[in-house]
């Protein structure tokens, strides 16, 4: 079969993220099957115009803003006819390829995004897209839509999509969980360590984590914190100015982006992961930290909720405060019995995530529903 595959981002742009990295996983199983998968996505700063990755090819075009028109363009002069499937990711707003494909097409929706406009855009552009996304959402309700939360399948039915159409297949990880050798022999850090990582943004609340790390250090005095992540915008400036006047800074990290390797490294020394998101499609990076021993605290929120069984393989706030958020760290890390039930529990639940059961389970979704793959 032939897929064109529309989305904004693929894995090598700077702002990518977990959704990048299942897409392209999928694809490269798709491939292996004997599929055809060509991406639309838009350019960025040093990115080649077409690439090809894993059997699977990459056609840049555009930019953030322009890449829905020229994919539009593009698929109108080079590829209308060509495809069995194509698939319409909503990654904050859809291509409409509903409207103007011949093909069979689909959503693959991470998560809705609503209140996190007024979070990531300026106003008006945040106002407009708040009130924009149910009105194309209406227009969008016939169809199939793949996701990867309950949560995110329950937000969909909000907007008048129908549960018998909203079908959910699990995330992978990149990385295996370590072993059960590994976990019993595991060293954290010296002292008490709090990881945040992921992109310094206004909807992930890098600041709130930061406060509730100052409101944990007064009870838990040798408590540390390594903040991973690209600070490169606005809110990141201002995060890095609070930590540089923070009574706490020498206790204080920040390491900006970091490899893979690095990635796994903190994950693996650190005694827990904070999350503070206003919403995710899963949590990606708290299923990634479980398997390599570390537990996670998460503000009660959509797709976070999902990656974290609370009392079991985590904390999960009752009220998503930052005083909460240290109730969280302080409850599990001075507790030492109920720290190793959720690190141990944490690590066991991240075995149910894996790439190829991932694609197993969206392959059936596909064939059951939309085509034979």
């Amino acid at each position: 079969m032939k897929i064109l595959w529309l989305t904004w981002k693929d894995r090598k742009n700077p702002l990518a993220g977990g959704a990048e990295l299942v897409n392209e996983e999928l694809a490269k199983r798709l491939v292996k099957d004997g599929h055809e998968v060509i991406f639309l996505v838009a350019g960025f700063k040093g990115a080649k115009t077409e690439e090809t990755i894993d059997g699977y090819k990459i056609i840049r075009l555009g930019n953030r803003w322009t890449v829905y028109w020229q994919a539009f363009r593009y698929y109108q002069k080079n590829l209308r006819g060509w495809a069995d499937l194509v698939i319409d990711e909503m990654n904050t707003i859809p291509f409409f390829a509903k409207f103007y494909v011949k093909e069979k097409n689909i959503i693959l929706s991470y998560q809705l995004c609503r209140e996190i406009w007024f979070y990531e855009m300026f106003f008006p552009l945040s106002l407009i897209g708040y009130l924009l996304e149910p009105i194309y959402l209406f227009f969008l309700k016939d169809r199939i839509v793949l996701t990867e939360s309950e949560s995110a399948k329950i937000d969909f039915q909000k907007y008048g999509f129908k549960k018998e159409n909203v079908f959910v297949f699990p995330v992978g990880l990149e990385s295996k969980p370590i072993t059960e050798q590994e976990l019993l022999g595991q060293k954290k850090q010296t002292s008490p360590t709090i990881l945040s990582f992921g992109s310094i943004r206004p909807m992930k609340k890098t600041m709130q984590i930061i406060q509730a790390f100052e409101y944990a250090k007064e009870r838990i005095p040798d408590l540390k914190l390594i903040i991973a992540g690209d600070s490169n915008s606005n809110y990141g400036q201002k995060v890095l100015e609070y930590i540089s006047k923070s009574k706490y800074q020498k206790d204080i990290e920040y390491l900006g982006r970091v490899s893979q390797e690095k990635k796994i490294e903190l994950m693996q020394k650190c005694h827990l992961i904070c999350v503070a998101s206003l919403k995710e499609g899963w949590g990606l990076i708290v299923t990634e930290a479980n398997s390599q021993g570390t537990p996670a605290v998460v503000y009660n929120v959509d797709g976070l909720r999902d990656s974290v069984k609370d009392n079991i393989t985590g904390f999960i706030c009752e009220h998503n405060t930052k005083k909460d958020l240290a109730d969280g760290i302080i409850e599990i890390l001075k507790n030492k019995n109920l720290y190793e039930k959720y690190r141990l529990n944490a690590w066991k639940d991240s075995f149910n995530y894996n790439y190829d059961e991932s694609y197993k389970i969206f392959k059936e979704i596909i064939n059951k529903n939309i085509i034979n793959l």
